[in-house]
């Protein structure tokens, strides 16, 4: 749904084995329009973006093929202003972090295996840890 809301130019966006969590729908589709608009914006037209689940199954990510982030920014790229562009307004990570927090989770910026930016998200509760604690 996210993905179809924002100008995708020649991105590509695969899913990478996916469970259904529980979040409040409207803030996690706003999470992932963020992430993705971020993917495009850094990583150029025909980013290829991947979301799937953490190995741990506690949480997933969204990875792109782009540049990636620097280590020192990493932190900083969060906080609400931050911007590497003229047209940006440094609000887009700093939404996705809140979002995040108001669900109880975590989010880590990383380097993705093709060495492009990976946020990965933690804490996540998915429908079957749900259903295993009824």
């Amino acid at each position: 749904l996210a993905w179809g809301t924002i100008d995708q130019k020649r991105a590509e966006m695969s899913y990478d084995g996916l469970s259904a969590i529980t979040a409040d729908g409207e803030r996690l589709r706003r999470l992932f329009e963020n992430l993705f608009r971020n993917a495009i914006e850094h990583g150029g037209e025909d980013v290829g973006i991947t979301v799937g689940m953490l190995e741990d199954g506690e949480g997933f990510y969204i990875a792109d093929d782009g540049p990636g982030i620097p280590d020192h920014k990493r932190d900083e790229i969060f906080e609400a202003g931050y911007t590497t562009g003229e047209e940006g307004t440094g609000l887009g990570l700093a939404i996705v972090r809140s979002i995040v927090e108001a669900h109880g989770w975590e989010i880590a910026a990383a380097e993705n295996a093709s060495g492009g930016a990976r946020f990965e998200i933690s804490g996540v509760q998915t429908l079957a840890d749900l259903q295993r604690e009824r």
